[in-house]
């Protein structure tokens, strides 16, 4: 893994600016954790005061130092994008790999649930369970029902792979030596479809964190828990724009742009990797 991050590095200029980029913002989001002040706490500073020295992003409505509220809140998002990728990788993994190895009956059925939930409607549905769930509808929630329902694509991605694996020689030696399925699956498929699950995953966190950030500005969130969706959702609710407290809405959204960018350099790049001519073509072979 190490030698792959490295070639990576060195070989691809999108990865290290992606790698810098979400680095940075990682690294803000743990400040949060030498935070002073409680986030949830208001009319804890001068409110609206300019980005200077004493507060660097400024100050908001609510008498929030907006530094440390952000920090909070991509803290929060980060962790609620990791969660939905873990969660929705974890099943494309296990849906991919026994549909593709396995085939027959067991590939229909569950191809058969996969153009399922890739037909359902995700957002009119995570606006149910709002309106069903309300202030029980926390982070944690809202991960795993978006990570639910967040699978399918990647898992017909990874199912491809596994069809070509299983007619490999690897596989019939495997098989000949007394292997049970769930072995080859797991410890021989499994590492070719990493970079895949590695590169889905990054696309899955900036569509997750993306809806989530809908979510929160539209009030379908639990608007008490700091988020970078629930901090623009209270900007718009003060009039932030209006009165001209600008550095409350520019900031964060500035911050969001860049993580997203970094997201999707990371994801490009490790898609590149994956492709051996493109990768022989970056190191100059």
């Amino acid at each position: 893994m190490f030698v792959i991050v490295r070639d990576l590095i060195r070989y691809n200029i999108e990865f290290a600016i992606g790698g810098l980029l979400v680095g940075t913002i990682v690294a803000f989001a743990l400040l949060s954790f030498f935070s002073p002040v409680d986030p949830t706490l208001i009319y804890v500073a001068i409110p609206d005061m300019r980005p200077s020295p004493q507060y660097w992003f400024g100050t908001n409505s609510r008498g929030q130092d907006l530094f440390w509220q952000l920090s909070f809140a991509f803290r929060n998002t980060l962790t609620f994008g990791v969660l939905v990728a873990l969660i929705s990788r974890v099943i494309s993994i296990a849906v991919g790999l026994l549909a593709g190895y396995l085939g027959g009956w067991v590939d229909r059925v569950l191809m058969f649930f996969n153009d399922i939930f890739v037909a359902m409607p995700i957002f009119p549905i995570l606006i149910l369970f709002y309106f069903v769930m309300r202030t029980e509808l926390d982070m944690f929630r809202l991960a795993l029902i978006m990570g639910c329902l967040g699978w399918p694509y990647d898992a017909r991605l990874i199912r491809s792979v596994a069809l070509g694996l299983r007619h490999r020689e690897f596989t019939r030696h495997a098989v000949f030596s007394g292997m049970s399925a769930r072995k080859i699956m797991f410890e021989e498929h499994l590492p070719y479809v990493m970079p895949i699950v590695l590169s889905t995953a990054m696309a899955n966190m900036i569509w997750s964190i993306g809806i989530e950030v809908t979510l929160a500005v539209l009030g379908f969130t639990n608007i008490n828990i700091p988020t970078v969706g629930t901090t623009l959702y209270w900007a718009n609710n003060h009039s932030a724009m209006i009165v001209g407290v600008w550095w409350w809405i520019l900031i964060p959204v500035i911050l969001i742009v860049m993580m997203f960018i970094g997201l999707f350099l990371l994801a490009i790049s490790l898609n590149e990797y994956i492709d051996p001519r493109s990768r022989l073509r970056r190191m100059g072979a």
